[in-house]
């Protein structure tokens, strides 16, 4: 079997993807992340607008358009909230999405005010000197028991709300990028943007193969999927199929590393269609993606919510293999263009 040579292509979505995981964009706060996704996609040569519910629709071109395929992923990411200006004028969050307060201590955020700037600061633990407290081992991290401290001369509620900041104001944790030598792709929030720069390497393969699918394709960047609804709007008249393209599960119990592409038979919210299972399995061989086939035990998905919404679909349901999700995530070169491989062989059959 001869291979598609994609080694500029896996590049072309590395450097998007370490792009837009430097914008942050924790969920409800996306419109900076959006819009650079849309002009991406336009600058490839594709339509592309946005959605009321502030997501990116962008149309990949095809002939059938009564048998459509919608590829969904999200942009999204985990990420806090000021749910209270402490008496001390240090920050009491609330989480958004999975965020876990657990790997999320010592961590550099950003506190975007709503008309005041962005001031910077850390999540630590209250009273986070071990020298003073002798509790530190023993204290649940929770969001409680941490705080934002503000690196700005504050010292009481006043203080911090003289600077603008409020409640509601959103948090914005530091992903820390790196891709190192070897090829691994390490960052806070490759759920899911790793995926979108694998859309937008899907969406540069065919601009510069000169592609015209057989069937009608369309690319919904989704903007809520970690609360839950990003996918229940927005399916294009004639779709019959969906696949979430998102981050394959690694650890314990699965099959996938980070240098494969998975595909998911069934996760919290049942199994995915079978049909759509086995001729995503069918054409990772057919086009030599290394891949596996796992089910994941605690994971929800856009196109479950695209279902749930009422659509009619056939659903699926793949991604590159991602190391410790929700934290400080690992994924590989090779995951992502696997993942690509896959998504070219399947759709542009």
């Amino acid at each position: 079997m001869t291979k598609l040579k994609l080694d500029s292509y896996t590049d072309f979505l590395l450097q998007e993807t370490e792009t837009l995981l430097n914008i942050d964009s924790p969920t409800g706060y996306t419109e900076n992340a959006a819009a650079w996704v849309k002009e991406e996609f336009e600058k490839l040569g594709f339509a592309a607008r946005l959605t009321n519910k502030g997501g990116v629709l962008v149309s990949l071109g095809g002939q059938d358009k009564e048998n459509g395929l919608l590829l969904e992923a999200h942009a999204d990411t985990l990420g806090g909230m000021v749910a209270e200006i402490k008496g001390n004028g240090r920050l009491r969050l609330t989480n958004l999405g999975g965020m876990n307060p657990n790997n999320a201590e010592t961590e550099n955020v950003r506190v975007v005010t709503k008309f005041n700037g962005c001031y910077e600061g850390t999540f630590q633990l209250c009273n986070a000197s071990i020298h003073v407290n002798g509790e530190y081992n023993d204290t649940k991290r929770s969001w409680d028991s941490c705080e934002v401290v503000l690196d700005e001369d504050v010292n009481s509620k006043e203080d911090t709300e003289k600077l603008g900041i409020a409640v509601g104001d959103f948090v914005c944790f530091e992903p820390n990028v790196r891709i190192t030598g070897s090829g691994y792709i390490k960052s806070r929030f490759l759920d899911d943007k790793l995926s979108v720069g694998i859309l937008l390497g899907f969406a540069k393969y065919i601009r510069e193969e000169h592609i015209t699918p057989s069937r009608a394709l369309y690319a919904h960047i989704t903007v809520y999927e970690e609360v839950g609804h990003g996918g229940c709007g927005n399916v294009p008249e004639g779709c019959t199929e969906a696949i979430s393209v998102d981050m394959g599960c690694v650890g314990e119990g699965l099959q996938c590393t980070e240098r494969q592409v998975s595909i998911c038979a069934k996760d919290s919210g049942g199994p995915y269609s079978y049909p759509v299972v086995k001729g995503l399995i069918e054409a990772a061989k057919r086009s030599g993606a290394d891949y596996a086939l796992d089910i994941y035990p605690h994971y929800g998905s856009d196109v479950e919510a695209t279902l749930g919404a009422g659509s009619d679909l056939r659903h699926g349901l793949i991604g590159a293999g991602v190391y410790a999700s929700h934290g400080y995530e690992r994924s590989h070169r090779d995951g992502a263009e696997n993942t690509l491989r896959l998504l070219i062989a399947y759709a542009l059959s």
